[in-house]
């Protein structure tokens, strides 16, 4: 059941109901006022108490399962008047807030005091009561959002260490592939190319950089070795992924401080292999 007093106060406005089509002028809050009730959405239900609130979703609308004699007040106040970016608006649509604590049980007491003193409705002190309703929604929705991101990156770090040395593991088994590259580590993960340069990025270097640091680390351990000292340094390079001997070597001479034919008649003389 809805409560219907179209009365307005300060900007704010009780209504009947949640409109069923998106209204981009309003931000909708719905106030439970008796029992509980329950909002099912893709991930299960959420039980929703007395004095908890939702920020309603036109269009996007979950289905609301009242017990009985549940008794819900919807506030319409116009977005322009919260002074929050409309993005940030959007993104809270949905979220549900308790009421029985911290900045949730500010909001959740203002809005039942609108709704049950007539009088502040008409009034001057109903006017100020409202505006200081629409200040502490537009603190809550920012509160929200920084609760959000702090989640997200939390997640998103745990995520990327557990993975990292899985893309690592992956990129020791395919280094002797030319074509390995950023994209298509990222195919072999679901990820994106943009996530999987942050994950490198985090740690302190580039997707390209590792896999070249790798691969030169490997064709100086081929040209170190007894056995291979007759092997020649463009069969070196064309085996560990390098697409000409002439880019080997000068990325060899870049990390290395000597060519790869220098380092392989050192390590053949015993001075430095390893």
């Amino acid at each position: 059941m809805f409560v219907a007093e179209p009365v307005s106060s300060g900007g704010i406005q009780i209504v009947s109901d949640v409109p069923d089509e998106e209204d981009e002028e309003f931000l909708y809050l719905g106030l439970i006022d008796r029992r509980s009730a329950a909002i099912t959405r893709e991930r299960g239900e959420v039980l929703l108490e007395s004095r908890d609130v939702v920020f309603c979703d036109p269009g996007r609308r979950p289905a609301l399962r009242s017990g009985d004699g549940c008794q819900t007040t919807v506030f319409r106040i116009p977005r322009c008047y919260l002074g929050v970016p409309e993005s940030d608006l959007d993104r809270v649509l949905g979220v549900t807030v308790r009421g029985c604590r911290g900045l949730g049980a500010l909001v959740s007491d203002f809005l039942a005091t609108l709704a049950a003193e007539a009088e502040f409705r008409t009034s001057t002190i109903g006017d100020r009561l409202a505006r200081s309703v629409m200040d502490l929604v537009a603190v809550l929705v920012k509160e929200l959002l920084e609760t959000e991101t702090a989640v997200e990156a939390s997640s998103a770090g745990k995520a990327g260490n557990e993975m990292l040395p899985r893309i690592r593991a992956h990129i020791e088994e395919h280094l002797m592939e030319p074509d390995l590259s950023p994209e298509s580590i990222a195919r072999a993960h679901h990820i994106s190319v943009r996530y999987l340069h942050k994950l490198f990025q985090d740690d302190g270097t580039t997707v390209s950089q590792w896999v070249r640091q790798r691969r030169l680390d490997a064709c100086r351990r081929e040209l170190s070795r007894t056995p291979n000292r007759r092997i020649t340094v463009a069969a070196v390079a064309h085996c560990w992924g390098f697409r000409s001997p002439a880019h080997f070597s000068r990325t060899f001479r870049g990390a290395y401080g000597m060519s790869p034919s220098a380092w392989q008649a050192l390590a053949a003389s015993g001075v430095g292999a390893g």
